[in-house]
């Protein structure tokens, strides 16, 4: 079913603004259309909803076409998201979602692999401390993680967005008859 969400022009504009002057090369739009990135994770959190109650702003990191950005560049562009929300002026509730598999590879020689170790380090170190994953670098990650687990540049973003002092609150992982493991993280700053 095709939905539309609406945006946050205001809230755009000021992390337009924010990321620009912490060095980010971006790319706006005025209208977006969205994949399964957006449309599952919202489908998952407002099941049988006809609208969604939120409006989004998404933010879209190249995980498809060389080269890709670093795993400390992601984790930094979302630091400077995550300035930028703290310092708006309106008194907003803010979800951040950082979406994508986790190991796996959909082709070639290692289709349909998936690295549960290495799934679980990610994410316990994407909970207690991001910064040692920056250590990978992608074509280490990529063997590690498969050439679509690359999609964890999403989750990095997202975990630098949060501030301050940072508590999980909810952490599932499972690998269904699929080419790739499923996990939800909740992450909440305290």
């Amino acid at each position: 079913v095709s939905k539309s969400a609406a945006g946050d022009a205001d809230l755009s504009w000021h992390l337009i603004n924010r990321l620009v002057g912490d060095g980010f090369d971006l790319t706006i739009c005025q209208e977006m259309l969205v994949d399964h990135a957006v449309t599952i994770p919202m489908a998952l959190m407002w099941p049988g909803q006809e609208a969604w109650p939120v409006k989004i702003v998404p933010i879209s990191i190249n995980t498809v076409q060389h080269p890709l950005p670093s795993l400390a560049r992601c984790l930094n562009l979302g630091r400077s998201v995550g300035r930028a929300l703290d310092a708006y002026d309106k008194d907003l509730k803010i979800l951040v979602v950082g979406t994508g598999g986790l190991s796996h590879q959909l082709d070639g020689e290692r289709a349909g692999f998936i690295n549960k170790k290495f799934d679980l380090l990610c994410l316990d170190e994407l909970s207690r401390n991001p910064d040692v994953l920056t250590r990978y670098t992608i074509p280490q990650f990529v063997e590690l993680a498969g050439a679509q687990g690359v999609e964890f540049l999403n989750w990095m973003a997202m975990r630098g967005a949060l501030t301050g002092t940072v508590r999980e609150t909810h952490r599932n992982y499972h690998i269904p008859i699929s080419n790739t493991a499923a996990a939800t993280m909740v992450l909440e700053n305290v």
